[in-house]
């Protein structure tokens, strides 16, 4: 118990202390303790925790996140916190790697996933270890968790042409043929208006994630085919793509997921959806040579370690320079 008020006085004063004042501290209070006991029932602390993650999310706002990773934050944090059941300030490493351990062995939860949730309470007890509510992040001792790295699908030609080929609506090519040639995301092409392109440089702006503008190219068959769509309808309806019935409504995420979803199914082909196209083009593009900053840039990628992770360098390539640069 004196450890424990120990600490929660040293973290009250974390704030109007330097390093060296709360050493001093700490060695004072180890002294004055030392001749008295106290009683748990005496000593009680009002648990904060709720009001230090909604600072948290308010922090990372801030900072550019989206909605959508600022939710996934606040329901890993707080699933956390009450599988175990402490004021975030008395969590400790142990307490962490628990709980990790626990996680999985439940959830059956891959070691991606795992490291997913170390990553982001991670970044929440650092938060908290710099605005001075903590010591020390308990997090610090837990190290990333070792992932296998498997070589992600990318669509072939055939059945990038094999799609094209069975497309009954000309929307769908042209939404095809803006994926495959522009490599953006699809949470980025359903926020596309018509305004947005300028077919002329055959270019468009897009925001992606964190609310960031950048510029994307499509080729000449998907400026061919989405001339065509926007010809073909009858709706005053801003938006780029929209539903095949009236009202016409702007399409969602889930709606161009689905579509990709059945023409895989009835193609034939394995896992079709809007993200390997990115993951697709990223790696055709590494393989004819483009500099993986130029595609960093393209693809929107804060760090280049992300753009490394999208571009598969097909082996028969790594031969052929082989032979090229030693043999």
């Amino acid at each position: 118990m004196k450890k424990k008020l120990k600490t929660e006085v040293i973290q009250q004063m974390l704030r109007y202390l330097d390093n060296a004042q709360i050493k001093q501290l700490e060695k004072v209070m180890e002294h004055v303790l030392f001749h008295y006991e106290i009683s748990a029932s005496r000593f009680t602390q009002e648990d904060d925790s709720k009001d230090l993650v909604l600072m948290f999310i308010a922090a990372k706002r801030v900072e550019g996140c989206s909605e959508k990773t600022l939710k996934y934050y606040q329901a890993t944090i707080e699933a956390m916190m009450v599988s175990l059941g402490k004021n975030v300030r008395h969590i400790l490493t142990e307490d962490l790697r628990t709980y990790l351990t626990e996680y999985q062995d439940k959830n059956k939860s891959s070691r991606v996933t795992i490291d997913n949730i170390r990553r982001i309470l991670s970044s929440f007890f650092s938060w908290l270890e710099d605005e001075d509510y903590i010591i020390k992040s308990p997090v610090r001792r837990i190290h990333k968790v070792k992932t296998i790295s498997s070589i992600k699908e990318t669509y072939s030609d055939e059945d990038l042409e094999q799609m094209r080929d069975n497309c009954n609506e000309i929307r769908d090519l042209a939404m095809i043929d803006m994926l495959a040639s522009t490599g953006m995301r699809v949470g980025e092409l359903v926020l596309l208006n018509r305004d947005d392109i300028d077919f002329v440089e055959r270019e468009c702006v897009v925001f992606g994630k964190g609310d960031k503008e950048r510029i994307v190219y499509f080729d000449a068959r998907a400026k061919l085919h989405l001339q065509e769509y926007l010809d073909s309808r009858t709706d005053d309806n801003p938006a780029l793509f929209v539903s095949l019935r009236a009202p016409h409504d702007r399409i969602h995420i889930g709606g161009i997921e689905h579509r990709l979803r059945e023409m895989g199914m009835r193609l034939n082909i394995q896992k079709v959806h809007p993200h390997k196209f990115r993951r697709t083009l990223a790696t055709m593009a590494i393989d004819k040579g483009m500099p993986i900053e130029q595609l960093q840039r393209l693809l929107g990628h804060q760090r280049i370690d992300t753009t490394l992770q999208y571009a598969m360098v097909k082996q028969s390539n790594v031969k052929s320079a082989h032979r090229k640069y030693i043999g």
